[in-house]
């Protein structure tokens, strides 16, 4: 799972594993004692995401399913497709890292509000972090091995067992394709500053 923080260029992957509550005691500081203009670009980045992956077509059209689990998984996506567009770029190395500390200051905020206790989140967390590693890791891969390969993918991180049919899965797979495409298009000094746009969910010709 290492391998897939370090495929996506994410030292901040590698270093929670290790490091975990040092990591999260660094971002509380920085919220304790205010953010820079960088630490709003990042959680502007990160809201963004969040929004794109909370859209009710995914749980209502596509049914993914609307659990915390299921949420989780669609964010992570989204996160994948955030730091693949992010890969390989020197200029956005530390914007990466810092992107990865917000989701995993998100995990934690979300088990401390599920009622979590104190001594079971960074455990909890760590797990959902090795989740995500594995998750994106697979979708990198799959992105090479073509459509199959991404609708097998697909299918394992968000329906787990369920079948959600050849038709959810292709237009699942067409919008993940989109959004590669459209990440790319966008300058990397736009999405350090907090400007990201993302795909729709349907596609133009299709409304």
């Amino acid at each position: 799972r290492n391998g897939a923080a370090g495929s996506l260029g994410c030292a901040c992957c590698r270093r929670y594993l290790r490091y975990g509550n040092a990591i999260e005691m660094s971002w509380s500081l920085r919220k304790l004692f205010g953010r820079a203009p960088f630490d709003i670009a990042v959680r502007q980045s990160y809201i963004a995401t969040v929004e794109q992956a909370r859209q009710p077509e995914f749980y209502e059209r596509w049914s993914v399913p609307d659990s915390a689990i299921g949420r989780f998984d669609v964010i992570s996506l989204h996160c994948f497709l955030v730091l693949h567009r992010l890969k390989g770029e020197a200029s956005a190395q530390k914007f990466s890292e810092a992107y990865c500390e917000t989701l995993f200051d998100d995990m934690d905020r979300n088990l401390r509000e599920m009622g979590v206790g104190d001594l079971s989140v960074g455990k909890k967390v760590r797990k959902m972090a090795e989740g995500f590693f594995g998750r994106a890791a697979a979708y990198e891969n799959a992105l090479d091995e073509g459509e199959d390969r991404l609708h097998e993918v697909l299918q394992r991180n968000l329906f787990a067992e369920a079948d959600p049919g050849d038709v959810v899965l292709r237009r699942l797979a067409d919008y993940v394709r989109r959004n590669v495409g459209v990440l790319a298009e966008q300058e990397i000094s736009a999405l350090i500053e907090g400007r990201i746009e993302f795909a729709p969910l349907i596609p133009e010709t299709d409304r």
